[in-house]
């Protein structure tokens, strides 16, 4: 028959509940594992009975990311979100990239710091250090996983700004073409009726050129006329001498 290890549940005083797990035959120490490795003491509440596991439960082990040596712990993004509800987790730092978020949280009332990456302003992965070091170079992992998944987005809004300025430049450029458009038709207009006055013009003079000779050759015809009825008049004069 095969022997199934007993699962005892604790109560810490931050409500984050901790598996320990305890050996049949050999009673463990608080804060101690079967193993010899350290975690964080914990307490049996007086009067909790012991839950026997239908199957055995699997050992906690640490989250793999660590910061100079450091092991982070994982946390519970739903307990983040009731401690900064409740106003116990202060803001160290922020970092935001559009839809992604960093936290840098302190609990003051345990020593620990908390990062936690939020995906629209909801707590997605969170974990848990025992010092600012370690939480800031978990802080700085995050920032640049948040980038990483904001880089589509990055990318979107330079198009779309890229896009309207072209948009924009495009619109400027066919009102100036238009513009231009129009000028060089009223040029054009006004070209044809400067032509087309010129020829009038031509026309206008040539006509008054052609007038003018006739009245000219009219005149000429006229003045010797005149010179000839003039010697005609004075033929029948008698020429008087001067003494």
């Amino acid at each position: 028959m095969k022997i199934l290890p007993n699962r005892r549940r604790t109560m810490p005083t931050d409500g984050i509940a901790h598996l320990v797990r305890l050996d049949r035959h050999e009673p463990s120490s608080p804060g101690t594992s079967v193993d010899g490795a350290t975690h964080d003491a914990t307490s049996v509440s007086p009067g909790l009975p012991v839950e026997r596991a239908v199957r055995p439960v699997a050992t906690l082990h640490p989250m793999p990311s660590q910061s100079n040596g450091r092991a982070a712990h994982f946390a519970d993004p739903a307990d983040i979100e009731w401690m900064v509800g409740e106003g116990a987790l202060a803001p160290f730092r922020v970092f935001r990239a559009f839809d992604y978020s960093v936290s840098l949280l302190f609990h003051a009332k345990e020593l620990k710091y908390y990062v936690a990456l939020y995906q629209d302003g909801t707590p997605w992965r969170a974990l848990r250090v025992n010092d600012l070091d370690a939480a800031q170079g978990i802080f700085h992992q995050f920032e640049l996983q948040a980038m990483r998944l904001a880089d589509g987005q990055t990318r979107r809004v330079q198009l779309e700004a890229q896009n309207e300025q072209l948009m924009k430049i495009i619109a400027q450029s066919e009102a100036q073409a238009e513009q231009l458009r129009k000028a060089l038709q009223r040029s054009a207009n006004q070209e044809q009726a400067v032509t087309s006055r010129q020829h009038q013009v031509h026309r206008e003079v040539a006509q008054l050129e052609a007038q003018r000779v006739a009245a000219q050759a009219q005149l000429n015809k006229v003045s010797r006329q005149i010179h000839q009825l003039d010697l005609a008049a004075h033929d029948g004069v008698p020429h008087l001498t001067n003494r």
